[in-house]
């Protein structure tokens, strides 16, 4: 159940909505299709951090829910004249509902949503994708995102079994898969959780081997209640390993692959907006629909309390437009309205926009406060907005010194 003085003591949804707020529409959905794993990894913001609602949930979703779903998606579309919408598939392990299920439940949400305004993504830890389901997935034109946190023993230290194996060679064998030319056109990319312990570069460079068109690299879930591993005690040390990236990336000779979060942070500092929850000030249009049909905001709110990402609605009786009313909700699309006041003050706090919501909570304070990894995203903008700003410095001395030669 949500705690309504965890949310900023501040926000009132009713005077921001008078004031001239308007919520934006819900643009991508993530379906809660099966509530179990077959891995037990120790960072796992839905089983291993206190959250147990999926335990009380039924551990794969009923067809009545999903097509209630179906049909709720659709209508949101509607309403708000959505050229398109993005349907994620998700758990648990999406992919322990079995090719049949995922089959018929693909073909709902194209028949209710309709062809051509859905977009289809699964993210899965890769032990159950196989040819079959890839040639389903490639049949339907769903995109797949595969979970791993680098080579051998990188990975292995936290992508375990529940009896303590290592999934490295599994993942290894399903992105071999997708990286043939039959998959290709659907592998999405890549999403690696930091552990800021291992090699950065080395890291980098064995996610690189699989040629995968995107990596996205994650902060580990954590709160000011519950901060992160810092084994040298150094407070931007995610943000150094997040610079080194950054570095080997950058000074490529040709781009290898892209690089979610740091795009993001380039496409800030150069005047541009973010799309990514981890930067900038971009309004979250997300919204998740467990296997029972509650709809819920991002699923990772569940690492701060249990309950933070509740919103006290479900599809049988709620549209999700009741939802964009919900106080989180509202506060992850105001903007820096939504920031605490040391946020605000701070010269990069549009580009940072407090970073991830989750990562601002605090027992007592709730989340209106800086991120626990507040030095650690200085650290990689500053020195992404250095660098940038030196290679234009440096062009434009370049260009100008070509206009001035005889």
């Amino acid at each position: 159940m949500t705690r309504p003085h965890e949310w900023p003591a501040d926000l009132d949804v009713t005077a921001a909505l008078a004031g001239g707020f308007r919520p934006y529409a819900f643009r991508e959905f993530v379906l809660k299709i099966n509530q179990r794993c077959n891995l037990a990894c120790d960072y796992c913001y839905v089983y291993a951090m206190g959250d147990h609602s999926w335990r009380d949930r039924p551990s794969v979703m009923s067809g009545e829910v999903l097509r209630t779903a179906a049909a709720r998606i659709a209508e949101h579309a509607r309403e708000h004249e959505l050229d398109t919408v993005r349907v994620i598939l998700h758990g648990g392990e999406p992919l322990l509902s079995g090719r049949d299920r995922l089959a018929a439940l693909i073909g709902r949400l194209k028949t209710d949503i309709g062809d051509r305004r859905l977009q289809i993504a699964v993210q899965t830890n890769g032990l159950l994708l196989d040819e079959p389901m890839l040639d389903l997935f490639r049949a339907e034109g769903v995109q797949v995102g595969v979970s791993m946190d680098g080579a051998g023993a990188d990975n292995d230290r936290h992508r375990r079994h529940a009896d303590g194996r290592g999934s490295a060679a599994a993942v290894e064998r399903a992105l071999g898969l997708l990286t043939d030319a039959r998959y290709r056109p659907i592998f999405a990319g890549i999403l690696c959780t930091i552990d800021v312990t291992t090699d950065p570069a080395q890291v980098y460079e064995a996610l690189l081997r699989h040629r995968p068109p995107q990596i996205d690299f994650l902060l580990p879930h954590a709160n000011w209640s519950r901060p992160p591993t810092r084994p040298d005690q150094r407070d931007d040390a995610y943000g150094d390993w997040l610079v080194a990236v950054f570095d080997r990336w950058y000074d490529a000779p040709r781009q290898e692959t892209r690089v979610r979060v740091l795009e993001e942070i380039l496409s800030l500092v150069l005047g541009g907006a973010s799309r990514s929850e981890q930067v900038g000030l971009s309004p979250v249009t997300v919204a998740v629909v467990e296997s029972d049909g509650d709809i819920e905001q991002v699923d990772s709110l569940k690492s701060a309390f249990p309950g933070a990402s509740a919103t006290g609605l479900n599809i049988a009786t709620n549209s999700f437009d009741q939802a964009l009313r919900h106080p989180g909700i509202v506060a992850r699309q105001l903007g820096a309205a939504a920031l605490c006041a040391e946020c605000v003050a701070c010269s990069i706090h549009e580009l940072c926009g407090a970073g991830h919501y989750a990562h601002r909570y605090a027992t007592g304070r709730g989340f209106l406060n800086r991120s626990v990894y507040c030095a650690d995203l200085s650290r990689i903008i500053t020195h992404v907005r250095r660098r940038v700003t030196a290679d234009i410095a440096d062009r434009e001395r370049g260009e100008s010194a070509g206009v001035r030669s005889p």
